[in-house]
Order: C-alpha cells, then structure tokens, then sequence
C-alpha cells in the first residue's frame, strides 16, 4: 500500500474488536485515522495520527449535526470510510424490547445510513479513489434462531450495500461488505454465549483488518463486492452464569 498520513480513514466502532484492528493496521500502513466510539478507554490507541471521536452512533437525532462538525474539521482527503460499529441483542423475539429492538436497528443500520449519507458527498467531490466498508456479519446470509433482530439489521445493511454499489458505480466511490462469522472480540461480553476457545472456533479481529486491506489495495476499477469469512470449525460454549 502505498498510502501517506494525507489519506485519511474514518473507522466507526474502532474503540475495540475489529474497529480497534482495522485502525491500528491502517495506522501501521501510513493513513491517518479518524476512529467514532461511543468511549475510548484512556489507553485504547496512542499514536501522532490518531484521533479519537467520542459520539453516540445511536443518537440519531443529534447524529447528523455530530458528523457535520466532523466533516467540517477534515482538510485532507478521505481514502477510507469503515463503518464497523455494531451490538449484538440475543433472544427469542418475545424477550426482546422494545428498546432492546431500536437500539440494534439503530446502532447496526441507521446509523451506518446516516454516516454514508453524511460522509458520501465530500467522498464523490474529491474525484479521487475512495472506499466505503462495511463490516456485515454471517447473519446478514443466514437467518439463525434468536437472531431475528439482530439478523434483520445486517440484512439490512447488505441489501443497503448492495445498492449503494450500484448508486456509486460512475463515481470513484466502491463499496465493499465484509461479512465475518464469529469474531474473539468484546461482542459477546454482555452475550450469554461465545465462541469455544480453540483457535479454529473463531477469526481474530486482525484477521479481519488483513482483508481490508485486500479490499482497499484493489486496482482502480475493481470493486470486491462482498468478502465472507468463517472460523474453520464453528464450536460455541454457553458462558458460566
């Protein structure tokens, strides 16, 4: 790659797990990031071209003017939007609430439609190869018992990805979904269940931020429509109450 600290990256949910990865590697490669997390712990990410962002994705009403003043603060062009950010809520329908429902269809679609929104204009006006990346999951392929909520946002996301493509097609804009199965991260902190823990029952975050930059290093004119990843054995382990 042979990106400098003028290209920039957005990375959404980069405070950990795969948006952590994705930073650090882009960081390592020479771009400068931009990473949105609702926290950034103090030790997250020290580095000169890193700059941390503290907003709720889930605000959706105040999210718009949030990324407007950030887009404002930009003076250097945008080689790379990832939106990554994402929450997993777990159950039969019937347990799910109201709230809990919002929240991952807010968090998980809504608010990756509004950053694109926010972000794709300047992204076209710069007449220069830029890439949007989503990070999907499995579950936008395969619907799976007590995903249905969680299923429909990613579904959701890669129907939203699919015509964005073609929306983007004319400009130097590509759009790429990556859809890992499950990833050893954070998300499944508040989740009664994770993956076992040999090393072939889930991807590493790393493994993720490699693909990445496959995506990004694409001749010009070639777009990676969709990337799906899986664990080589899929094992899961109810966690001890």
């Amino acid at each position: 790659m042979n990106a400098s600290n003028d290209n920039l990256a957005i990375v959404t949910g980069a405070s950990s797990g795969i948006g952590l990865a994705m930073a650090r590697r882009l960081l390592e490669e020479g771009y400068s990031v931009i990473g949105i997390a609702r926290q950034f712990p103090a030790a997250t990410l020290q580095h000169a071209h890193f700059r941390s962002v503290e907003l709720d994705l889930a605000d959706l009403d105040n999210l718009p003017a949030a990324l407007k003043q950030i887009i404002d603060g930009i003076n250097q062009p945008i080689r790379l939007l990832i939106n990554n950010a994402g929450i997993g809520k777990m159950g039969y329908l019937e347990q799910l609430s109201i709230d809990d429902i919002r929240l991952v269809m807010d968090t998980n679609f809504m608010s990756h439609a509004i950053v694109t929104k926010s972000f794709l204009p300047l992204l076209k006006q710069q007449e220069e190869l830029a890439d949007i990346v989503f990070t999907g999951s499995e579950a936008a392929l395969q619907g799976a018992r007590q995903g249905s909520i969680y299923c429909a946002s990613k579904f959701a996301i890669r129907g939203f990805v699919q015509a964005l493509r073609q929306e983007c097609a004319k400009s130097a804009v590509r759009v790429t979904i990556i859809n890992p199965g499950a990833v050893r991260s954070a998300f499944f902190d508040d989740l009664h269940f994770e993956p076992a823990g040999a090393k072939e029952n889930a991807i590493e975050p790393a493994d993720i931020a490699e693909i990445l930059l496959t995506v990004v290093n694409a001749r010009p004119g070639t777009v990676i429509d969709e990337i799906n990843l899986s664990p080589q054995t899929q094992v899961w382990q109810r966690k001890d109450k």
